[in-house]
């Protein structure tokens, strides 16, 4: 029996827990408006993790005008993708991850799987050793004791599920504006910054290009759950409603928090990231500065209880292919449990050179996710237009096969093709190296994935395929 629950099922359990992880969601259990997305998106968007990318471009010697194109450029172009992928929610009734099984194959979209659960757990153990070491140096906190607390709050919170997201963040959404409003205003008022600092003549190719493309890389990372938080949205929702909805509460969180990076940068050169913005909270009104840091850890919370809910389904999509399983609350809590246990486990035993070594080695996992996305879209908006077999998604010997050797093949192409774009700690390409270290990959990337896949599949009968689709899923209401 697959990962599914029967049709008296409903998505709350017991304290308005949800029951639900990769099965399908039943039309009788959506609900939701389009607009309900933008505060997800914005608030995944507006923390300490997100004031660090936009150090990028003023830390490589690029001043504050031409960082700020470069954020504002790269966030427009990096959220286009994951907003594309939100449509997908309401179409499909699934989370993410298991939407590969088309492109890639029943056993095939396993690779997916594992890079993301690397992801997951990685990206969260860094946000505990980031707030762990912000806390201790600013308030003298215990550094193990605050990311052990951090960690086992995110983890409650992915436990809720899907409403309890969706409620937290509409509400936190409406107050961090009117915070970042009074903050804003108050910089522009009482903040002088350096006249070279936005002066246009002072271009600097590389650091720009590090910049946009660090941005656009940052924003095409929430594309492995982005409709994780709207498949339960009712699918005639229209897919331009629900991609900018999604695009906006990116977009604007993404770029506002990012300028913001790019600011304490610039008036405090060399100072950390996490003193920085406390002095210029503080210039502006005291103990203000604070205050925001403790609000960007409270909302660096929402989304590390978003990477464990995500690492939880996945977790769970890797369970159901070596054995298909029915979906229960304890399962998924399961689930939770072992991914929190694991992030907490290494940030607790890091080494030093952890979060250099260990950061290295998620940028190879994100350039991984970038064919992916581009395969995923390509399949949803051209190959098959938005048509799936639910129930055949489900299946190990069904219409999508155990391999799909033109999604893997497709894939392993673009990944190829990045390498001598790639620069990281591990390894630097040919091109890149001539470009000063400027990476670029992510564009050659999506660009090759797209097109090798997009020509691969006019050799299948894709037409023979989505005609079977209404008689495979006829009465899927009624279960898996």
């Amino acid at each position: 029996m697959n990962m599914s629950s029967s049709s008296e099922t409903t998505s709350k359990g017991r304290l308005n827990l949800e029951t639900r992880s990769i099965d399908y969601v039943p039309l009788a259990e959506r609900h939701g408006k389009a607009w309900h997305l933008w505060p997800i998106w914005f608030c995944g968007e507006a923390h300490l993790t997100t004031l660090a990318v936009g150090i990028i471009g003023v830390g490589m010697g690029a001043n504050l005008f031409w960082s700020a194109v470069a954020i504002i450029l790269g966030c427009a172009f990096g959220t286009l993708f994951m907003a594309g992928h939100s449509t997908q929610g309401p179409q499909m009734g699934l989370p993410q991850l298991i939407q590969s099984r088309p492109q890639f194959g029943y056993l095939g979209a396993l690779l997916v799987y594992l890079v993301a659960i690397a992801t997951y757990v990685g990206y969260n153990a860094f946000n505990q050793l980031l707030v762990g070491q912000t806390l201790h140096e600013l308030f003298d906190v215990p550094e193990h004791g605050s990311a052990i607390a951090f960690s086992l709050l995110a983890i409650i919170m992915a436990i809720a599920g899907y409403n309890t997201f969706h409620k937290v963040q509409r509400f936190l959404a409406f107050f961090l504006i009117a915070v970042m409003v009074v903050f804003t205003f108050g910089l522009f008022i009482f903040v002088k910054l350096p006249a070279d600092q936005m002066n246009v003549s002072e271009f600097k190719a590389t650091p720009f290009l590090a910049q946009f493309f660090v941005a656009a890389a940052y924003q095409l990372s929430w594309a492995i759950y982005v409709s994780d938080y709207s498949r339960y949205l009712p699918p005639n929702i229209s897919v331009r409603g629900s991609f900018w909805w999604t695009y906006l509460g990116a977009m604007i969180g993404g770029v506002w928090m990012m300028l913001i990076g790019a600011l304490a940068a610039a008036l405090s050169p060399g100072q950390n990231l996490a003193k920085g913005l406390v002095l210029m909270g503080n210039s502006v009104y005291v103990g203000f500065g604070e205050f925001l840091l403790i609000l960007a850890v409270l909302c660096l919370v929402t989304s590390a209880a978003q990477n464990f809910y995500g690492a939880s389904i996945t977790l769970l999509s890797i369970v159901d292919t070596v054995k298909t399983q029915k979906s229960t609350l304890f399962k998924r809590i399961l689930a939770m449990l072992v991914v929190g246990g694991s992030a907490i486990f290494i940030a607790m035993t890091a080494s030093d050179n952890f979060v250099k070594d260990f950061g290295d080695f998620l940028a190879i996992l994100l350039y991984l996710f970038t064919p992916w996305t581009a395969i995923n879209l390509v399949d949803f908006y051209l190959v098959r237009h938005g048509k799936f077999s639910i129930r055949e998604i489900f299946k190990p010997n069904g219409i999508y096969g155990k391999w799909n050797w033109r999604g893997i093949g497709a894939y392993l192409v673009g990944f190829v093709a990045m390498l001598p774009f790639s620069n990281t700690g591990l390894y630097t390409g040919y091109v890149a190296e001539r470009l000063d270290g400027a990476d670029v990959s992510m564009l050659i990337g999506l660009a090759v994935s797209a097109l090798v896949y997009w020509w691969l599949c006019r050799s299948q009968d894709i037409e023979k395929e989505l005609a079977q689709i209404d008689e495979l899923d006829k009465d899927l209401e009624k279960g898996l």
